[in-house]
């Protein structure tokens, strides 16, 4: 069966030859609102930092409060998009994949304006996340209506503005699974055989979780090589368990580059950036080098640059670096950030 996107990419300004890509960021955002997720402080001491706009002086309780700090859990400054953006452009990158989907408030003309002004090629998501961001008719919804949603969005475009999604998700996913979030993962995998687009899954936090997740799409015929686990560096923390998924076929993304803990779960042991480039070499030496994916998932004020974060451009300065000093050859690189995006995201 021919599918919409064989052979192709499809990004905000229409489809591309997968040879156009060159460096790809898989997983990122340009704009999202998760302010659903605000969690007021406890303690009266705290209270005020919680509405403050971001500044040298609360910035480290920010980045130990991510979820306390309203202004940070919002980016919807499309100005300081384009800015932080240029910086990985000039950094020598071309494509980065946006996955804020259809409840974090997904802004296709926006993206469109984005890619048109860094001349970065964009790519868009379809998707829902985790069970708590849904809306309240998500119950009433049935798997059908969902894959129609997710087909119309890649097929015809996004709430009649005729811009086109080219991956479906990221699609969250609990542990437990939620029913409406089996629901959605169903949906998906049915929109990626009528599409050929892949799809990324947010990953279950319970180690056990993203291996039945997989399992579970190739059971329905989604095609493991146009899967993404997203998250492994703050779910898969041993090499038996990333080993366990990768010979599934599917992709693991590490697109925590940057992020120096995981404040929002204090009990996991997160890698740093250089332990991380260290689990790459060693899944690659184990022979799944073809199925890595590197990103940063900014989705937080203080993750950009104009905040004192690392912004976009973060793996090429500074973790590429890192990976030569390790004694990963250039022919290594460029397969995780050229090749395994280009193979991704290519329709089939």
């Amino acid at each position: 069966m021919v599918t919409h996107l064989s052979g192709k990419v499809q990004t905000v300004l229409g489809r591309l030859s997968p040879d156009e890509l060159g460096i790809t960021l898989p997983h990122e955002h340009f704009l999202i609102d998760i302010r659903n997720y605000f969690e007021e402080p406890a303690v009266i001491g705290d209270l005020a930092l919680a509405y403050q706009p971001i500044a040298l002086e609360n910035l480290d309780w920010v980045r130990h409060h991510p979820l306390q700090s309203k202004t940070n859990m919002v980016l919807d400054d499309e100005r300081e998009a384009i800015e932080e953006a240029l910086v990985f452009g000039l950094a020598g990158g071309q494509t980065i994949v946006d996955c804020s989907e259809r409840n974090h408030k997904r802004d296709p003309r926006a993206l469109m304006r984005i890619s048109k002004s860094t001349g970065l090629n964009v790519v868009m998501g379809t998707g829902y996340y985790v069970w708590p961001s849904h809306g309240p008719d998500m119950d009433n919804k049935s798997e059908d209506e969902i894959y129609q949603e997710f087909v119309q969005d890649i097929v015809e475009g996004v709430d009649g503005t005729g811009i086109k999604a080219g991956i479906i998700g990221e699609i969250g996913i609990s542990s437990p699974m939620h029913p409406n979030e089996e629901k959605t993962l169903r949906a998906g995998a049915r929109a990626q055989k009528s599409t050929g687009a892949a799809i990324y899954i947010h990953s279950p936090r319970d180690e056990k979780d993203p291996l039945k997740v997989v399992n579970l799409l190739t059971n329905l015929g989604a095609d493991p090589q146009h899967i993404v686990m997203c998250d492994v560096d703050r779910t898969l923390l041993t090499h038996e368990r990333r080993l366990e998924l990768a010979k599934t076929g599917c992709f693991l993304e590490w697109d925590h580059f940057g992020q120096l803990d995981y404040y929002f779960r204090p009990e996991i042991d997160m890698p740093n950036d250089r332990y991380r480039v260290r689990d790459i070499i060693e899944l690659a030496q184990a022979g799944y080098l073809s199925q890595v994916l590197m990103s940063h998932d900014i989705c937080q004020k203080v993750m950009r640059r104009k905040y004192g974060g690392h912004g976009y451009a973060h793996i090429l300065q500074y973790i590429v670096p890192v990976m030569r000093a390790k004694g990963m050859r250039n022919e290594e690189i460029n397969t995780i950030l050229i090749e395994n995006p280009k193979r991704l995201l290519t329709g089939i």
